[in-house]
């Protein structure tokens, strides 16, 4: 594990101290698993999106519809 020193306004570093609290971690090991978390999902984002870019897009196979036919509503009665 590697040290270091991190710098917050008191509004933030009191929100945190509660949250750390209410996690039954210390302030120091909350925010190790906020940063831990965030990298993980970043990670995983990457890879999905990713995955999702090298599928061939798929052929549309339907009429298009005319800008009329789109934001067509049915009236109101009142």
């Amino acid at each position: 594990m590697k040290n270091i020193t991190i710098t917050l306004d008191e509004q933030a570093a009191a929100w945190a101290r509660v949250q750390a609290a209410d996690s039954n971690m210390s302030l120091s090991r909350y925010v190790g698993e906020m940063l831990h978390d965030k990298m993980r999902h970043s990670r995983e984002y990457e890879k999905a999106m990713r995955a999702a870019l090298a599928q061939k897009p798929m052929k549309f196979e339907g009429p298009y519809l005319t800008r009329e036919e789109l934001y067509a509503r049915p009236r109101r009665l009142r």
